[in-house]
């Protein structure tokens, strides 16, 4: 199994989010779980994809051109595809991947997110997506799908697309439970 995690490319300022990285890190070693995210060697994306490669994971990073310095470009890791431009990161991650984790992060993560839930919303995949949502970082966002679907404007069967927890255990049982 690979799972693409979309994460932020700078430093949590939450220590949980770096424990979780080696907690959810470690699992993935034990269970030969495969690391897709977006191949920087900073922030969260780095500590994610350091913390696989020194327990002898596999991570493949997807990096745009423009972004290699920027991002500072990861160079340990299984692979590293650089691409051209942030539709190609997206739509190869997609393709590399059987599962999607959003852990803490930025405009970016959140872009990442809606847009890969979108595409299951609309029926383009039936991948799993889910937060983990440590130290309720997500709640607000939670709470606002949920007033859209109050206010008609998501339907419900479309919010239940997106799982969450604050437990990465429940969401690999989600993940491992899941028919594509």
């Amino acid at each position: 199994m690979k799972i693409c995690i979309f994460c932020g490319a700078g430093e949590s300022r939450d220590p949980d989010v770096n424990s979780e990285a080696k907690k959810v890190m470690k699992s993935f070693f034990d269970k030969n779980i495969e690391l897709v995210y977006g191949g920087a060697a900073i922030g969260v994306m780095g500590a994610l994809a350091n913390e696989l490669m020194s327990l002898g994971g596999r991570a493949h990073g997807v990096i745009p051109r423009q972004l290699m310095k920027k991002e500072i470009a990861h160079a340990a890791l299984t692979e590293l595809h650089v691409v051209p431009d942030m539709h190609a990161r997206k739509k190869m991650m997609y393709d590399l991947s059987d599962a999607f984790l959003i852990f803490p992060g930025g405009m970016g993560t959140l872009d990442e997110l809606f847009e890969i839930l979108t595409w299951r919303q609309l029926g383009f995949h039936g991948k799993p997506v889910a937060i983990l949502n440590i130290n309720g970082y997500y709640d607000h966002l939670l709470k606002f799908l949920d007033h859209a679907v109050e206010k008609g404007l998501i339907k419900q069967k479309d919010r239940e697309l997106l799982f969450s927890s604050s437990d990465w255990n429940r969401i690999l049982e989600h993940f491992e439970g899941h028919s594509k």
